[in-house]
């Protein structure tokens, strides 16, 4: 156990030495005379044993001032006053607990030493607990908004789909898709990643797909979509984030698609254990950087029976082992044919797919992806 003893008093200091070697061998002690000295560098022990009476700081100046500058050491008070509000008082500010200096012998003084490192530990524990807990709650709050339920009517349309947080974090990011079927049997499908990461950033993706998925219920053409997003992008964001949007209409006959995108890779298109990347050649600016962008539509004939993989860059802008060049959207597409080459009966579960994709990419980057990471799977297939 380390201890940082924070008293002036040379012969204070001599007894409380004397007093922990008597008492354990398993207690390394360090002495600093002022408060300044136990502030000017981060404080490296498992509790500190503080004076009250200190050249630089009196009373519970020194507890708040030490607190704050470490806030999970565990602190002792050492004080030659006998009122005992004094202690109750350094207690209520952050200690766990006091000593007065003339009643302390050494089994009491190595004895509240340790439950003191245990109380801070328990308290350190709790805080986590209950950081862990808000996290988790948030991200129930912000899974409904940006992951929703799709509006598919449709059974001969499945959708599935993947989250998986940056840089080894519980904490969602801006990623967001969504799927709409109208009344007409047009199936709209979008999917979006906002720029940066972070609670900010999610709450912005929830405001953009809902934003989305309201617009594509009031029947509004996917060009003015767009225009009204970024007015609504504009007014919601906190910071001069971007998003960019890949946003997919697919006629009611499943035998065409129209797509239009806003600085997002297009999706891969799969047919049977093919597949090919849509056209990029019609890629627009994202949203939010310029206010009288455009995108122009890309028509797209579809097999009788196909799947689209849409997915956010994090997926493929991880490192690859051994070069210095990352993965690329391209290669990505490769990853998954080949996966779906290898294992033929994917249909039956084609959330399966995704699973060994992220985990190829992460494997490949050696370790947790920084970027956050959506993919979504759909498909149609005839139900004969």
């Amino acid at each position: 156990m380390r201890v940082l003893l924070v008293e002036d008093d040379d012969a204070d200091a001599f007894l409380v030495a004397e007093l922990l070697a008597e008492r354990s061998d398993q207690i390394v002690m360090h002495r600093v005379e002022t408060l300044a000295h136990a502030l000017g560098s981060p404080v490296r022990v498992d509790c500190v044993l503080l004076d009250l009476q200190l050249p630089d700081a009196v009373g519970l100046t020194a507890v708040t001032r030490l607190r704050q500058h470490a806030p999970g050491t565990a602190v002792v008070v050492l004080t030659g006053q006998h009122d005992e509000a004094v202690g109750i008082a350094a207690v209520a500010a952050g200690a766990q607990d006091y000593l007065v200096k003339d009643q302390v012998d050494g089994r009491l003084l190595v004895k509240a030493l340790r439950y003191a490192w245990e109380r801070k530990r328990a308290e350190e524990a709790e805080r986590q607990l209950w950081q862990q807990r808000l996290v988790a709650d948030e991200n129930r709050r912000l899974e409904r908004g940006l992951l929703p339920a799709p509006l598919l009517t449709d059974p001969r349309v499945t959708l599935v789909a993947r989250y998986r947080p940056g840089r080894g974090e519980s904490v969602l990011g801006g990623d967001f898709y969504d799927a709409v079927e109208l009344p007409d049997g047009t199936l709209h499908v979008v999917i979006g990643d906002v720029s940066g990461h972070g609670p900010d950033e999610a709450a912005l993706g929830v405001a953009v797909r809902i934003a989305w998925r309201s617009l594509v219920v009031a029947g509004l053409p996917t060009n003015e979509m767009l225009r009204a997003i970024e007015i609504v992008l504009r007014h919601e964001r906190i910071k001069h984030s971007f998003v960019t949007v890949c946003a997919i209409s697919i006629a009611p006959d499943r035998r065409s698609l129209r797509m239009r995108l806003a600085g997002h890779p297009p999706p891969l298109l799969i047919d049977g254990d093919d597949g090919e990347l849509l056209p990029l050649d019609r890629l627009g600016v994202p949203l939010g950087l310029l206010q009288d962008a455009s995108w122009q539509a890309v028509d797209v004939d579809l097999p009788e029976a196909w799947s689209l993989l849409l997915y956010t860059d994090g997926v493929f802008e991880g490192k690859v082992r051994g070069q210095t060049d990352r993965l690329g959207h391209e290669n990505m597409a490769r990853l998954v044919l080949t996966d779906l080459r290898a294992n033929p009966d994917w249909r039956t579960r084609p959330e399966a797919v995704l699973d060994r994709l992220i985990a190829a990419v992460v494997d490949l980057n050696d370790g947790p992806l920084d970027d956050d990471v959506a993919l979504a799977l759909l498909s149609h297939h005839d139900l004969r």
